[in-house]
Order: C-alpha cells, then sequence, then structure tokens
C-alpha cells in the first residue's frame, strides 16, 4: 500500500484525536516499519489493518466508520496533492465515471506497483451513477467516503446507497444519485 495512504491516514489521526493518539497506536501494533511512513514508500496493508483495528479500539468507533470519515479526509489529501486532476472535471459524476480510465492511469504512472481497486460502471445518467467496486482489501466503506467527499467538492447533495456483494466486501455495488 502506498505511503501517502498512511500519511494521510495519520494526519487525519492527528488532527482528529490528538498526536497522543497517533503515538498511542504506532506503539500498541507491531509494525515492521516501525510507524515511520514516506509518502511515496510502499507498506504492508497488513500495516494499515492495524493500525485501523488499534484506533477502533481506542476510539470505540468502527472501523467502517473510521475508514468512511478517512475517505473524507483523503479526498481533500488527493486533491490537493494532484489538483489539476480533479480541476479537469466539471461534475462529481464526471470524475467518478472516469476513475478507471484516467485516474488510476495516472496513479499507475506515478506508482507503477501500486494496488487499485477497480471500479466497473454499470449505469450512468446525468444525475445518477451505478458502479461495481472490487478490491481485494474490502476498504469499500474508505471508497464510500470518497465517494461522499467528491460530491462535497462540487458542492452537489447525493444519496449513496450500497450493497455488499460478498461477505468480506471485496465486491460492493453502489448506487449514486445526486440530489438537485
Amino acid at each position: 500500500m502506498k505511503g501517502i495512504v498512511f500519511t494521510e491516514f495519520l494526519e487525519m489521526v492527528e488532527s482528529t484525536y490528538g498526536l497522543e493518539t497517533v503515538d498511542a497506536i504506532i506503539e500498541n501494533c507491531d509494525l515492521p516499519s516501525g510507524g515511520v511512513y514516506t509518502s511515496v514508500g510502499t507498506y504492508s496493508f497488513n500495516e494499515m489493518v492495524s493500525l485501523l483495528s488499534e484506533l477502533s479500539n481506542k476510539t470505540g468507533i468502527s472501523q467502517e466508520n473510521l475508514l468512511y470519515s478517512f475517505g473524507h479526509y483523503l479526498f481533500v489529501g488527493l486533491a490537493k496533492a494532484h489538483p489539476e486532476v480533479v480541476a479537469s472535471y466539471r461534475t462529481p459524476i464526471g470524475l467518478l465515471t472516469c476513475i478507471e480510465d484516467h485516474i488510476h492511469v495516472h496513479v499507475k504512472k506515478l506508482y507503477p506497483d501500486a494496488e487499485l481497486p477497480q471500479f466497473k460502471v454499470l449505469s450512468k445518467t446525468e444525475k445518477s451513477l451505478e458502479l461495481i467496486y472490487s478490491s481485494s482489501r474490502g476498504l469499500y466503506a474508505l471508497a464510500h467516503g470518497l465517494i461522499v467527499k467528491t460530491f462535497e467538492h462540487f458542492e452537489k447533495l447525493v444519496k449513496v446507497d450500497y450493497k455488499l456483494l460478498n461477505e468480506s466486501g471485496t465486491e460492493v455495488k453502489f448506487a449514486i444519485v445526486q440530489n438537485g
């Protein structure tokens, strides 16, 4: 998993729960990296699982809700790091439908070893989108947060429903409807 995900996650933890919480979750996890991450590095996905689990234990907030919140936070960080990508779209649905063909192609150029989720568009209208999220990591709640924040970025209201297509959450169908 790319280091930018770790650095953004720890920044979110610090801004939301304080530096003491960051230190505590790192200290309570057995992390091969020692909890030291660079945005361009690559780290074991298991480290993120450990950090997330420890944060959930410490805060009493479910991992799913923490991932959803992280999706919101991550969108802002990614938009700041790559403003030209977000600026090239005029609508949130336009941005979301181009994840595979534009955004992930861009990411793969920067990080050839990145393991990215897949988003298959099932249907699209001007105000709605159905897609399938697929990832062996099952971080659909993170994707959900990113989707909602995409609409907030464009100052649009949205209703997002999702259905897990398997118990592990590695395949999830999202139904997205823009309101107004």
